[in-house]
């Protein structure tokens, strides 16, 4: 198989072994369907026409690659991320951990994401927050620049969005949820099956889960396939461009995407989720970002090379 733009040359594995150390599940290849089967959706995501694709087995991260995997990487390379060479990234609101001064923007029709200044994957809330007690979690404030450059240290990828889509259903093929098509509920901590918001968003949050932002990554329950929190948690980069149109016209064997774009896919939703705002935390739902922007509800899991 040729090397594409999506991925890592192929000599890049063997020069990764060993580095990444996150467990792998093996999600088995075939033909799926992937999209909006229950009409969930909002029209802009494009999340339909729902469509076959056929893909080949891949190993996946069991998990978003955490605080703990990534320092390992920047130690060992050096790497600067985008949101410390720009010298901020977005924050929501409630996890704010800084000096009023660092808050250097609000987004207009979001204003519960402020632009913080000293926001990064070390400091998630701003200068005065910290990776204590956070080893275990999904890494944020990180680009798609910045998780292609792990998965090149790592001899890893992204995986494609139809990857993602079919990993997350984990053998459950019309589900709406990793888990079945209930939709979330519970009471007190250990009893939801998710990490997303409960309250009145974007204001109260009665971390009902037991989390106001992210939580460790092998919380609640795993799919089918062994993947824990593809769902709610943090968002996860793909390796695709997104395009709303593109699933009118998505090969079945092996879909990489567009050729080109101005934003990169992301999948699963995140702490932030919830049905009166963004309902987001399902298989079928897409979003995306541009390749350097940074946030502290995103984040990234990766997947094997193709064998060639």
């Amino acid at each position: 198989m040729t090397s594409a733009p999506w991925l890592p040359d192929a000599g890049m594995a063997e020069a990764g072994a060993g580095r990444h150390v996150i467990e792998q599940v093996t999600v088995p290849g075939g033909v799926r369907h992937i999209g909006d089967m229950h009409g969930d959706g909002k029209a802009g995501d494009g999340e339909t026409p729902v469509h076959a694709v056929e893909i080949e087995d891949f190993d996946i991260d069991c998990t978003a690659v955490t605080n703990e995997a990534w320092s390992s990487f920047v130690e060992a390379t050096g790497h600067v991320t985008e949101a410390e060479r720009f010298g901020y990234s977005a924050v929501f609101h409630l996890a704010l951990a800084a000096d009023p001064g660092d808050v250097i923007s609000r987004a207009a029709r979001t204003p519960w994401w402020l632009g913080v200044r000293g926001a990064d994957w070390r400091h998630p809330g701003g200068r005065h927050s910290s990776l204590e007690g956070l080893s275990d979690h999904p890494v944020v404030h990180v680009s798609w620049n910045d998780a292609v450059a792990y998965c090149e240290w790592a001899g890893r990828r992204l995986p494609t969005e139809a990857e993602w889509e079919v990993a997350s259903r984990g053998g459950l093929p019309d589900a709406r949820y990793p888990w079945g098509d209930e939709r979330p509920v519970g009471e007190g901590v250990g009893a939801w099956p998710c990490n997303i918001w409960q309250g009145s968003f974007p204001d109260i949050n009665t971390r009902d889960d037991g989390w106001l932002a992210t939580a460790p990554v092998r919380s609640y329950r795993p799919n089918g396939y062994g993947l824990w929190q593809t769902v709610g948690n943090v968002w996860e980069w793909c390796a695709d461009w997104f395009d709303p149109g593109y699933y009118a016209r998505s090969p079945r064997l092996r879909p990489r995407g567009p050729a080109s774009g101005s934003a990169k896919v992301l999948r699963g939703g995140s702490y932030l989720c919830h049905d009166s705002y963004c309902n987001r935390y399902r298989n079928a739902a897409r979003s995306a970002n541009t390749p350097d922007s940074s946030v502290g509800n995103a984040g990234f899991r990766t997947a094997s090379l193709p064998v060639a």
